[in-house]
């Protein structure tokens, strides 16, 4: 009888540290893919700061060229501004301004080509190519970012990791994805969306 006694509460106490060692295990998987999903967050927020950076220049470089672009150039003023005065906010809520940002960018850009001497500019180029460079690094941190809210958000859902996460108070985290059509959209070539040589008249 003592035998059997003695055996269960080994059991007992075999069952309850497995249980301890599983909660570590899981809470640590939270802590390290929360920290994965602020990490990536980091990464965006400085390419799209540098974006915000860049914008100032060229439109000091487009407002020599372009003057009568005044309106066009006074809303990517106040987009920027929008999107800088929102910093701090969570992804979901600073989307929107960074879109409005990058739509009236890309009109910008656009609009640029009618202007043969703004498109020879040396500057104009090299904030182009910056411009060009940084839409991509962001395009790719968004990804990153986004894979490891995947991952996170996946494991907030599922058991029995859900009954930790709830229990010390992990959250979803939100994705960062482009809202703004026009900014999915493939650049053209030669004049036509989707690319392509234009029409001959």
């Amino acid at each position: 009888m003592i035998e059997l006694l003695t055996l269960l509460l080994l059991l007992l106490g075999v069952a309850t540290l497995v249980l301890l060692l599983s909660l570590v295990v899981m809470y640590n998987r939270f802590v390290r893919q929360r920290t994965l999903v602020d990490e990536a967050w980091g990464g965006i927020d400085v390419e799209l700061t540098r974006r915000h950076e860049l914008v100032p220049n060229l439109v000091e470089t487009v407002k020599g060229y372009a003057a009568h672009e005044r309106t066009l150039l006074e809303a990517l003023v106040r987009a920027r501004e929008s999107a800088a005065a929102h910093q701090a906010d969570r992804p979901m809520r600073r989307q929107a301004y960074e879109d409005a940002l990058g739509g009236t960018l890309a009109q910008l850009l656009v609009r640029a080509e009618a202007y043969p001497q703004l498109k020879a500019d040396q500057h104009f180029a090299m904030l182009q190519k910056e411009l060009t460079l940084t839409e991509d690094r962001i395009a790719a941190a968004r990804r990153f970012y986004n894979g490891n809210v995947r991952a996170y958000n996946t494991r907030l859902g599922t058991f029995p990791s859900n009954l930790v996460g709830s229990a010390f108070g992990f959250t979803g985290r939100d994705f960062f994805e482009l809202r703004d059509p026009a900014a999915r959209a493939v650049p053209g070539v030669g004049g036509l969306p989707g690319g392509g040589p234009p029409p001959l008249a």
